[in-house]
């Protein structure tokens, strides 16, 4: 055990809570009130915190923290250091005995947390758990439950197979379509939109691996803890609204789509490549790299 975990050991022990709340902020100022406010409602007789990363946003959102939330622990960066490294400060700064690792722009619904941590507490084998995940207009948001993002999940999911077919389960290996969304199943990842992760789990396999600026970084942790013989598990039992596509990464549209494909490869290159030939390797990296200038060239001519 290292230095530092040695540390967050002993402050644990002596200020045990329950629930971390912990958050990272970009230029998401007209949508974090909502997520704030949210909170309370979505635990029972539980003690909490909420540490809030700020991401140096310019619209004003450390200011609005600070006065109307002023038990928010406010944690200021000067650069944006992207979103693995910070949501890692706040991991280590906190002390609960479950973190909720949650974005912005969520709300959540009554007793969504709790649900999930009652959920947690009657399976001591389960480490993992993520709510349902639904849009705005209360549609199912479907990354908020994933298969292993395998080669063929993945082109399955790039070409529209997936969509096109959503009861196959062959095309449905990564967003697992097929699925009934109101039942729990044990799965192989859930969003960082919303998860809930117990604090031993971060002592036996590590925080989120920084190499992921941003993207894929809640599926590598999930499949690192897999691996190592704990379980992930969807509960739709748990409802959150996550709005997305607004503040964060739409405010660097084009450094957010970079490090959205960059994580994929990461990702394939860290956990599967060892499976496939090089030749394919190569062939992998070429195709991400070709709908990588395909997605740029879109947005520029979308903006």
């Amino acid at each position: 055990m290292e230095t530092e975990d040695i540390k967050n050991f002993w402050l644990d022990l002596i200020f045990a809570m329950d629930i971390s709340f912990c958050i990272v902020n970009l230029n998401a100022k007209n949508l974090i009130v909502n997520c704030l406010n949210s909170i309370q409602n979505s635990i029972l007789n539980q003690s909490y915190e909420i540490l809030v990363i700020d991401n140096n946003s310019s619209d004003g959102s450390r200011e609005l923290i600070l006065q109307r939330f002023p038990n928010v622990c406010l944690i200021k960066k000067s650069r944006n250091i992207g979103y693995t490294r910070a949501i890692n400060e706040t991991i280590k700064k906190s002390i609960g005995n479950y973190k909720v690792i949650l974005n912005p722009d969520t709300i959540l619904k009554n007793k969504s947390i709790s649900i999930l941590i009652d959920f947690l507490q009657q399976n001591k084998k389960i480490s993992i758990v993520g709510p349902k995940v639904i849009n705005e207009d209360k549609s199912f948001q479907k990354s908020c439950r994933r298969g292993i993002a395998t080669p063929s999940a993945v082109f399955s999911y790039f070409l529209g197979l997936a969509k096109l077919f959503p009861l196959n389960k062959k095309f449905n290996g990564y967003h697992l379509n097929h699925l009934d969304e109101d039942k729990i199943y044990a799965v192989k990842g859930v969003s960082g939109s919303c998860m809930v992760i117990k604090n031993d789990l971060f002592r036996q396999i590590g925080y989120f691996d920084e190499q992921f600026f941003a993207y894929q970084e809640d599926s590598d942790f999930c499949l690192r803890a897999l691996k190592k013989g704990y379980q992930v598990y969807y509960n739709p039992d748990s409802i959150v609204t996550h709005i997305g596509g607004r503040g964060g990464a739409d405010s660097f549209p084009h450094r957010a789509n970079f490090e959205w494909h960059r994580s994929y490869v990461r990702y394939y290159f860290k956990h599967l490549s060892s499976d496939y030939s090089k030749l394919f390797n190569l062939f992998y990296l070429f195709i991400m790299i070709l709908k990588l200038i395909f997605s740029e060239l879109r947005l520029l001519i979308i903006r």
